[in-house]
């Protein structure tokens, strides 16, 4: 497997085709804006929406980069700031989701393209395939964070069958 197809396979099984662990998109799947903006009473975590809006920004950045419109950290920016959500409105939920995967797919498609040689090129610091298996460890970790909460309000299936591809 050459390092396109390995990043790829990541990039896919993370967040839309199932393997070891459920992807992103199927964990977002029946979400409802109420589910979505939910958090236990005093903990210190995000919803599952400021998860979304958190790796949203992160994909639009590096899209951002990819496509040359961008070359620095935006100024000012903190972390914290990713996970802002400006509407609680259930259309502003389905505008969270599809923004997501819109900018997941775009990514997808341009890296399809590319080659080893490109995978290579740098963007703020780092080759752009390290940037994206950043990204696949970084969808991973909040895809846990979210099914925890999931869990959490009981809106997890308590069995859930899954297959490996």
């Amino acid at each position: 497997m050459d390092k396109k197809a390995f990043l790829l396979h990541g990039w896919e099984i993370g967040y839309d085709k199932e393997d070891w662990y459920p992807p992103l998109a199927d964990t977002l799947k029946g979400v409802t804006a109420e589910q979505a903006n939910w958090k236990p009473e005093s903990a210190p975590i995000h919803t599952i929406w400021e998860n979304v809006r958190h790796l949203t920004f992160y994909k639009e950045w590096f899209l951002k980069f990819l496509t040359g419109e961008e070359t620095e950290y935006p100024q000012g920016l903190t972390n914290d700031d990713t996970f802002a959500v400006t509407s609680v409105e259930p259309s502003a939920w389905e505008e969270s989701v599809k923004k997501l995967d819109d900018v997941h797919q775009s990514i997808r498609n341009i890296i399809a393209g590319y080659s080893d040689y490109d995978l290579e090129r740098e963007v703020s610091k780092h080759p752009v395939g390290m940037w994206l298996y950043s990204l696949i460890l970084h969808d991973a970790y909040h895809t846990g964070q979210i099914i925890q909460i999931c869990k959490l309000q009981g809106s997890w299936p308590a069995k859930r069958s899954y297959g490996q591809s």
